[in-house]
């Protein structure tokens, strides 16, 4: 889940629901699987350097060869996971990703390279896993994770590492994981802020009991809308990955029942202890939610609000170039955030970020003889803000449907997009 970041001070106990200000405690576990029956004189070379600690020795490395873990995601998380999963020699990998590379994603998802540019990231993914560990075998599922898919797949492995950026695929995975009894290690980044934990029901929380709703439609940014610090997706890589050995193995004392909490600014590692909810709508004594749900519905990618303020309100990228052709008397105001705009921007638009709107701020310098035009970056947050104009008697307004990337898709193919 994204951590929205205030000036000071940074995330507190406080800001979560359900986390009481004490810190954690530790909580051992018996290892995930039984050991492989032997290792390679290869494999014994390659992993001496964990071979001779003590915790790990010759039989953790034999569990970690039995191991099946799924990694869903191969972006920012999934890039530093299964690279150190696989050279940790974790003998099944399965990989849940349909998307391809694009240059955008070379800044942090560093599994892939400038030659994977257009390829579907999880056979980029693979080939890079290959050449770190050639030992590994790597399942692709090539396919979006959904409500239809996940209970099959999930099933085939024994541990879920979460590297997935939107509320709708968290939920899932947490409650396909609770249903199947699956431990998974999430992880979550943006900007400069990291948050890391261990779910596994029968043993501690899931991730409702930390989160037991979404945060309204948009109230959120994404990566893609608010960024993220590129070397973070290894920080909390790096974590998950501990976790996912440490489970797997039987070691240490993993994050289950605590949050892990990482401020790259301030260089500040934090944990708080995350107690089960006995009101947990899936993991709790009384759960309500005994099967899969829809989880687009559930978490709303736009508001009801939203979807009725737009519903004949949406205007294409082609049609706003004729109205700025044609000279109609139209007010372009792009509500994305500054750094945004600098990137790319609409000819003769104006910003006012989403929030000013929200808070009511910049309706008093909007005009009164002019059709008030909205945009974003693709049309969901200029809707959010569209019905706050709807409501505030603003009748007229319309938003652009694709936002500044439609935009420049259709007009202007030769400006950049992020």
């Amino acid at each position: 889940m994204a951590v929205l970041r205030k000036e000071k001070p940074a995330l507190r106990a406080g800001d979560f629901p359900h986390v009481p200000p004490t810190i954690g405690v530790s909580v051992s576990l018996p290892p995930l699987v039984e050991p492989a029956d032997e290792l390679t004189v290869d494999e014994v070379r390659r992993y001496s350097r964990h071979l001779i600690i003590p915790d790990v020795g010759m039989e953790g490395q034999k569990r970690l060869k039995n191991a099946k873990v799924l990694c869903v995601g191969a972006g920012g998380l999934g890039s530093p996971a299964l690279m150190y999963l696989a050279a940790a020699g974790v003998g099944t990998l399965g990989i849940v990703e349909f998307d391809e590379v694009d240059e955008s994603n070379l800044q942090r998802q560093i599994i892939h390279s400038q030659a994977d540019i257009g390829r579907p990231k999880a056979e980029s993914a693979k080939d890079t896993v290959l050449g770190i560990n050639p030992h590994a075998q790597v399942n692709l599922h090539v396919e979006r994770l959904d409500s239809s898919n996940v209970m099959e797949l999930f099933a085939q492995y024994d541990l879920i590492v979460d590297g997935t950026d939107n509320f709708a695929t968290r939920y899932l995975v947490n409650d396909a994981c609770v249903l199947l009894n699956k431990p998974y290690v999430w992880g979550s980044i943006y900007r400069f802020d990291g948050q890391a934990s261990v779910f596994w029901s029968e043993h501690g929380p899931c991730y409702r009991c930390l989160y037991p709703e979404p945060p309204p439609p948009g109230m959120v940014p994404s990566c893609a809308e608010g960024g993220v610090l590129g070397v973070l997706c290894a920080s909390v890589g790096s974590i998950q990955v501990t976790e996912a050995i440490k489970v797997l193995a039987g070691i240490g004392d993993p994050l289950v029942g605590r949050l892990m909490i990482y401020d790259a600014l301030e260089m500040s590692y934090r944990q708080v202890k995350v107690r089960k909810d006995p009101d947990c709508a899936v993991c709790g004594p009384n759960a309500t939610v005994t099967e899969l749900i829809d989880y687009e519905a559930f978490c709303g990618v736009v508001s009801d609000e939203a979807q009725e303020a737009a519903a004949g309100s949406t205007i294409t990228p082609k049609q706003l170039k004729e109205w700025l052709d044609d000279g109609e008397s139209v007010d372009v105001i792009d509500v994305r955030e500054p750094n945004e705009y600098e990137i790319v921007s609409i000819p003769g638009a104006r910003l006012i970020p989403k929030n000013e709107f929200l808070m009511g701020t910049a309706l008093q310098d909007l005009p009164q003889d002019k059709k008030i035009v909205l945009h974003c970056k693709t049309g969901v947050r200029s809707a959010e803000v569209l019905a706050v104009l709807k409501n505030a008697g603003f009748s007229d307004a319309v938003h652009v449907g694709g936002g500044v990337i439609g935009w420049v898709n259709q007009i202007e193919p030769d400006k950049p997009v992020y």
